[in-house]
């Protein structure tokens, strides 16, 4: 079998591709956000790839194009923003729906979006995400002295992760802490302007090439991650994997989290507390989360049954 990977989003698409059997032919068709790239440049990618099943990630024009060529079977990764928000758009919510109805499998990288896309996909399935443990692993903490080293991993968005939420309540523990923010997303200028009026000092970190990321990590005590969505991200997960305690909301609601020591974090002083307590202790229980849900080659063995279901029944 040839799987073509179409897109990306977190690098998912790369770390599967890379724990797929080494029997199992591949082509990886990314892009990059120029106008031509991501239409007819795309369509043109895909309109000459040759394969036994195609997987693309996003339900957006990427998976729209791939429909439309008629390429199949036809697997659909939803990764979050495209059923909760773009769903609801006037012409991406059209897109949207379309793949939802022509792909063959949609796959969701949450367990909070999986009832939206069953409200219309053929069959939905729930798949956590891989990490790549090879890039993402343990280290012991940096011996310090002083505060406690605390990163902002995920990019600056008050709206979608609560970066300023978690700037009030680490302006409240100031002394205690050394906050770092990778500098990247939407709301980073308001966030450093709301550290500072609050008077937290905040270091600004440069973005950095997703295999680097690991380092950030493994400099940090404790890492935050976002509060207003229900799931956890691949910030989070990294994290974990190399070897730091996460603070971040996931909600008790979804049994695919029973077993997630950490949940429900909601409030300024909810997540005072979490960092403060954030330990060893705390990670051991997080990895061990991390070890049985979203090992690569446990995810991509799963995968792989829902690849042979889509093609036997598609």
């Amino acid at each position: 079998m040839k799987i073509v990977m179409v897109n990306d989003c977190a690098h998912v698409g790369e770390t599967i591709l890379k724990y797929l059997p080494s029997s199992m032919g591949r082509q990886h068709i990314t892009r990059t956000r120029g106008a031509w790239d991501k239409t007819l440049g795309l369509a043109h990618k895909i309109l000459k790839s040759r394969g036994d099943l195609y997987h693309v990630h996003y339900l957006l024009q990427d998976c729209y194009i791939t429909a439309r060529l008629g390429k199949r079977p036809l697997i659909g990764h939803a990764h979050g923003s495209d059923l909760r928000s773009s769903l609801k758009h006037p012409l991406w919510g059209r897109i949207v729906s379309y793949n939802l109805h022509k792909c063959d499998t949609v796959l969701v990288s949450t367990p909070d979006i999986l009832d939206i896309a069953n409200e219309s996909a053929k069959r939905a399935e729930y798949l956590p995400n891989p990490v790549n443990t090879e890039l993402f692993h343990p280290k012991p903490l940096v011996p310090h002295t002083g505060p406690k080293r605390v990163l902002i991993a995920s990019n600056s968005s008050w709206s979608v992760k609560g970066t300023d939420m978690a700037m009030r309540a680490l302006s409240k523990i100031r002394d205690d802490v050394e906050v770092s923010i990778i500098a990247h997303g939407a709301d980073f200028a308001r966030t450093m302007t709301l550290a500072l009026s609050l008077g937290l000092g905040l270091k600004a970190l440069p973005m950095i090439p997703h295999e680097e990321l690991n380092n950030y990590y493994w400099n940090a005590d404790v890492v935050i991650d976002r509060f207003k969505l229900d799931s956890l991200g691949m910030v989070s997960l990294e994290a974990i994997a190399c070897g730091r305690p996460v603070v971040t909301h996931v909600s008790s609601h979804y049994r695919e989290y029973a077993d997630f020591p950490l949940k429900d974090i909601s409030t300024e002083e909810e997540i005072i507390s979490a960092v403060q307590n954030a330990d060893a202790t705390l990670w051991q229980k997080q990895y061990a989360y991390l070890r049985t849900h979203h090992e690569p080659q446990e995810v991509v063995h799963r995968l792989l049954d829902l690849y042979d279901l889509t093609a036997h029944q598609s």
